[in-house]
């Protein structure tokens, strides 16, 4: 009696956020009780009435009684999985229909684009779909550089992804339901052990160069009102004349907003090169506070501004009024692209099934031929003028650097191995769970006057934990004592924390230089301007 009780105070509290949230009205409050003990399998007392809760309490407080419950009850098991599907569950009796959502969002989109995404934003954490609680836990600094400060960020909130894994999803017979993470078909689907449920998501519906596209927001949060923008269509991701139609259409109509595509190629592409789709937010990344290191000019196109990025990837930044010139001067370089090799500077378009140097043309690919360049491209809306960051991506891989010429190299694994995706090329950092208790320790090592490579669990950072001994004396082995001695131990605790951070955003910056193609050398900038020169025919 005494659990009944409790649980039916919880759901009445849960009820009064809904309530307090707008997610509910008055009207709704019998449907939404009902609907949550149905969900926990439980029947309330026959006098119960959901008014009158706490309206206060944290929604993560709430949710835990109530799967706290049904663990002791047997509904669920114990494990995250089956907590994160009933949880889900509960909070999508509480969320709007997809139609409420659509028509509110259009209602304020009158008022402004920004009070749009305002609401809608605020839905997606008030409902639970982003988990604030579990976001928050991430760890995120600003790293100094010769780039300018990269933003760090240890996720640990959603498990990492290898590369071969994403690769081999292109080939993977797509017969499930949904088909992956990005289709339409989510919404509001029940979940399963291994695909989430999403009764709490919801999207935006728009038109994009032509077709149906839909606007939701990130479970993940890497950045402010991280939104993800997907096709109607489980199609695999594609660079072309539309993408950049598309993305400036979405920036024409949300200019508070930045929009970019990860790359259509394994090794060079993000996470999920099944379904077509973008990624962008109200958020300024550190690419977009770099400035221009040379102005190029392209012929014919005397109207648009352009310039070589001052970035450790190889960016070309186009900006003019008219979305119609950049749309057609991307499309040029993109189409020189595909076909360009340059083997001075390792770029090679095409490759046979022997991985041999060969000719192609990538309108018109012949069997076995296999493609190499493409692009990673970023809108935005600045100072009245549009741009487009044109980044040049090539995926070859040898015996030398078998995850890639342009990835990471081995000696930067410890720190990065996986794909270098639309928002690291954007200079944030998304590093793996793996390094905060690696880092802890490597810290803890290093105050001890430990050898690191006598550490099992530490040895893939010790080449790099002696560069940093080298640079800091007072943290060499046998110096760190009197460190201590002369600082104290929290002091010096902190200080070679900063440290490790700050050396973290080095090793991060020079993952992006490997991931350059044209690389920020008198050789590399002269190659850079002799793909401009092909550009201009």
């Amino acid at each position: 009696m005494e659990d009944i009780v409790k649980t039916e105070n919880t759901v009445r509290d849960l009820i009064a956020y809904g309530l307090e949230k707008e997610l509910i009205g008055a009207d709704d409050v019998y449907f939404a009780a009902n609907g949550i003990f149905d969900a926990l399998q439980l029947e309330p007392e026959g006098d119960f009435d959901p008014h009158g809760g706490s309206a206060g309490r944290p929604l993560e407080e709430m949710l835990g009684e109530l799967l706290e419950d049904a663990v002791s009850r047997g509904v669920i098991a114990g494990g995250i999985a089956s907590r994160d599907l009933l949880d889900t569950r509960i909070m999508g009796i509480l969320t709007p229909r997809p139609s409420e959502v659509t028509a509110k969002f259009a209602a304020l989109e009158k008022e402004s684009p920004e009070a749009a995404t305002d609401y809608f934003y605020r839905l997606a954490r008030d409902t639970d779909y982003i988990r604030t609680y579990r976001v928050r836990k991430d760890r995120k600094w600003k790293a100094a550089t010769s780039y300018g400060d990269l933003d760090i960020t240890i996720n640990l909130s959603k498990p990492e992804k290898d590369p071969a894994a994403i690769a081999a999803a292109l080939t993977k017979k797509q017969d499930a339901y949904p088909k992956c993470l990005l289709c339409v078909q989510n919404t509001g689907y029940h979940g399963r052990l291994d695909h989430p449920a999403r009764q709490n998501i919801r999207l935006i519906p728009m038109t994009l160069a032509g077709e149906s596209w839909f606007m939701q927001y990130s479970p993940y949060v890497y950045y402010n009102e991280h939104c993800i923008v997907l096709s109607a269509r489980h199609t695999p991701m594609v660079i072309d004349h539309n993408t950049f139609v598309r993305l400036l259409q979405f920036v024409t109509r949300f200019p508070h907003y930045i929009l970019g595509s990860n790359a259509d190629l394994p090794i060079v592409g993000g996470s999920i090169l099944t379904h077509e789709h973008y990624q962008g937010g109200r958020y300024e990344f550190p690419m977009a506070r770099a400035g221009i290191r040379q102005e190029v000019h392209f012929r014919g196109f005397e109207d648009v501004r352009a310039g070589i990025v001052e970035w450790p990837m190889s960016v070309l930044r186009l900006r003019c009024a008219d979305t119609g010139r950049l749309v057609e001067l991307a499309d040029r370089i993109l189409t020189a692209w595909r076909n360009y090799s340059d083997e001075e500077a390792d770029i090679l378009a095409f490759t046979d099934a022997a991985g041999r140097v060969c000719q192609g043309d990538y309108a018109a690919l012949a069997a076995g031929i296999t493609p190499h360049n493409t692009i990673t491209p970023i809108a935005r809306f600045r100072d009245g003028m549009f741009e487009l960051d044109l980044v040049l991506r090539n995926n070859r891989t040898t015996d030398e650097h078998p995850l890639g010429i342009f990835h990471p190299h081995a000696e930067l694994h410890h720190i990065k191995k996986e794909n270098i995706g639309l928002i690291e090329v954007m200079g944030l950092a998304v590093l793996p769970a793996r390094l905060l208790g690696e880092m802890e320790a490597l810290r803890q090592a290093m105050l001890d006057g430990k050898d690191i490579h006598a550490i099992p669990e530490l040895a893939s950072h010790a080449d790099w934990a002696d560069g940093i001994r080298a640079a800091y004396p007072a943290y060499r082995c046998e110096a760190v004592a009197d460190t201590i001695r002369t600082q104290g131990h929290d002091k010096a605790d902190q200080e070679l924390a900063g440290i490790i951070e700050k050396e973290i955003g080095v090793v991060f910056s020079k993952v992006l230089e490997h991931a350059g193609v044209f690389k920020n050398t008198p050789a590399g900038n002269a190659a850079f301007l002799r793909f401009i020169s092909c550009v201009n025919g």
